[in-house]
């Protein structure tokens, strides 16, 4: 078990792909309670900007992508969406995550998979979404442009993900939230040592809005955008797929 900050995998390689596997099956049985708490609960409300982004609503039956979905709750919030006729499809590598997450709605289909490596052929979705999950990603560009690989011309790509405020202020609370309540929150609900110091140290890594939509962009998306929530500590990006 990886013990400190010093010694998380948060630069890549096979080293990140084991720790975050291991570290999310860890905590997959708490992983909804501690979104809830350390969010106060706006990662639904995000997710709902989200769905609203993705623009299913011009192929209200087509075929979605939830990738690194986890417990699938961005498969079931567009699921729900009233109007909503087609499927989404939930792909994750960690699979006791969407065990669990399975009968949150109808009209989604778990499929145990490597965001790096999909089991989908080209142009196979109308819509992408990621909730919290590309930071994770062993390759950044190579996770983006799997994601163009799969989807549709004309299909957009939605990920939240966490950021840091720029606002200096706000920024150093939250900092201190982030670095030093969170871990001590998540820590004593998952019962797991690291994961929750995980969630900063792989934040810190990250790149920053502007970064990820130039990233967006050299993938072959087009109508970059992102919007920042709460002052930043959330941002949305959304891209087309040429």
């Amino acid at each position: 078990m990886l013990a400190s900050d010093r010694e998380l995998p948060v630069s890549g390689g096979p080293d990140k792909r084991v720790y975050v596997r291991e570290i999310f099956t860890a905590i997959a049985p708490t992983y909804d309670r501690l979104n809830r708490l350390i969010s106060f609960r706006f990662d639904q409300r995000w997710r709902r900007h989200a769905v609203r982004r993705l623009g299913w609503e011009r192929k209200p039956d087509g075929i979605y992508l939830d990738l690194c979905a986890g417990t699938l709750d961005f498969a079931a919030t567009l699921a729900r969406q009233a109007g909503f006729r087609g499927r989404v499809i939930g792909a994750d590598f960690v699979t006791p995550m969407l065990r669990l997450g399975r009968d949150k709605a109808a009209r989604v289909d778990p499929v145990a998979a490597d965001a790096l490596e999909l089991p989908f052929p080209e142009a196979s979705f109308d819509g992408a979404m990621v909730g919290w999950g590309v930071r994770n990603l062993v390759d950044l560009d190579a996770g983006l442009a799997e994601a163009a690989r799969v989807l549709r011309p004309g299909g957009r790509l939605v990920i939240l993900e966490m950021t840091l405020p720029p606002q200096p202020q706000l920024r150093r609370v939250y900092e201190f939230y982030f670095r030093r309540v969170l871990p001590w929150v998540g820590r004593r609900i998952s019962k797991h040592t690291t994961a929750y110091t995980w969630l900063p140290a792989s934040t810190l890594a990250f790149p920053g809005p502007p970064e990820l939509a130039r990233r967006f962009a050299a993938q072959g998306f087009t109508e970059v955008s992102y919007r920042l929530f709460m002052g930043g500590v959330c941002a949305m990006h959304v891209g087309t797929r040429k």
